[in-house]
């Protein structure tokens, strides 16, 4: 195998990070993929910062020894933790994060005023307030963290009575005070979109990054020479620390693939 056609390596503490492997493959359909949950210690927004940063250095470890030529840390919290740590551990090699949408978010917000979905580890990080104050001065931004939906999302209950409570009793207060912009802060929170814009409304935009992270992504690989030019569909492969029958299991309903997942 060349480096070309070398596998993406995507990580989370979970499922979330799916909803960026989804957006990877849709963008970049040639490219090899492996998926890393970190399901026995899910979820990382609950846990100190620095614990954060050891699992992260410990999956990316896992990722390079499996070939990846570029890795995801397709995980908002891992990324405030770790990314910079990461970045300064291996400068040679190439790595993209996850920040909170909140540019995008200030740019089309009409009444002015913002939310963000995420972690409390999320909030905590350097990452979060160091975007809030380059691009949000003008706007009020108001914070969720959606207590228990992680946990939620993790056993596949997209749409049930408990699901929708949470985001509720989270939206409901942000959307009175006059927020028209919901940015999606937790890799985690896109697979609930559906649910999101049937109690916020359809005129309240909802921002998932997996998209400009995949595009970025692209461009990455694009200025390393390391796009593959198979032309080809490529292969996704999947490992969970936790249960690999849960995740096979959940595979075909967050991203409609049905597919082996290993133990590590």
């Amino acid at each position: 195998m060349t480096n070309k056609q070398a596998p993406i390596g995507v990580y989370d503490s979970g499922v979330g990070g799916l909803s960026v492997l989804r957006a990877i493959r849709a963008q970049l359909p040639s490219e090899n993929t492996i998926y890393f949950a970190d399901q026995a210690k899910v979820p990382y927004g609950e846990r100190p910062l620095e614990e954060v940063r050891q699992l992260a250095e410990s999956v990316t470890r896992r990722l390079m020894q499996e070939g990846a030529k570029l890795i995801v840390i397709a995980c908002n919290t891992a990324s405030a933790a770790a990314l910079k740590h990461l970045r300064a551990l291996h400068p040679d090699f190439p790595f993209v994060g996850m920040e909170p949408a909140v540019k995008p978010a200030a740019e089309q917000t009409l009444s002015g005023k913002v939310s963000v979905l995420a972690t409390p580890s999320t909030f905590h990080g350097e990452l979060y307030a160091s975007v809030v104050e380059r691009f949000a001065r003008d706007v009020k931004v108001y914070q969720a963290t959606c207590p228990g939906l992680v946990r939620q999302i993790e056993k596949g209950y997209l749409e049930t009575p408990k699901t929708r409570r949470i985001l509720e009793d989270t939206l409901k207060p942000m959307l009175l005070e006059g927020v028209d912009t919901l940015v999606m802060g937790c890799t985690h929170f896109p697979f609930v979109i559906p649910l999101i814009r049937k109690i916020a409304g359809e005129e309240v935009r909802v921002i998932d990054p997996a998209p400009a992270v995949a595009r970025q992504v692209e461009r990455v690989l694009e200025a390393c020479n390391l796009l593959n030019p198979s032309g080809t569909p490529g292969r996704a492969t999947f490992f969970t620390s936790g249960d690999p029958k849960k995740l096979q299991s959940i595979l075909p309903r967050l991203i409609g693939i049905e597919a082996e997942v290993f133990k590590v």
